[in-house]
């Protein structure tokens, strides 16, 4: 396996399996250019998209700078393999380069899976917190 830094569309649309929905284009290419913001894809022996993860770093005047894993996605058949685990440690060695000082990501109680990736890629766990959220679009995307 080889995990890679995306800065080409095309290559994300290549992965576009791997997204909740399929990437958008001018989306895809604002986040690319955005300074702070990372794509990971990870391949198989074959070149194959087989994981991905996102993240984007937040700076605040008295906390300085953190990475925010955004999405994580793994395709069904090679979850399990510690691909998920492997992109997380990337992706903190990417935050460690730039100067964030932690990383941090929310997931559901339930997403035993991703729990226990996070968990396995030295996550430690922090009160729970309860997630408001603004419809600001009421469903339409670019």
């Amino acid at each position: 396996m080889r995990i890679e830094r995306i800065e080409e569309a095309g290559a994300v649309h290549a992965a576009a399996g791997l997204f909740d929905a399929p990437p958008l284009p001018g989306v895809t290419e604002r986040f690319l250019a955005s300074p702070g913001h990372h794509l990971l894809v990870a391949y198989d022996d074959a070149g194959v998209p087989i994981g991905m993860i996102s993240g984007v770093e937040m700076t605040h005047p008295d906390k300085g700078t953190e990475m925010f894993i955004y999405e994580l996605g793994v395709s069904e058949g090679s979850r399990r393999h510690g691909v998920a685990t492997r992109l997380v440690e990337e992706l903190a060695a990417v935050a460690r380069r730039t100067g964030c000082y932690g990383m941090w990501v929310g997931t559901e109680p339930g997403n035993d899976a991703a729990l226990a990736t996070y968990r396995r890629a030295g996550a430690s766990e922090e009160a729970p917190f309860t997630l408001l959220n603004w419809d600001l679009i009421d469903g339409v995307r670019e």
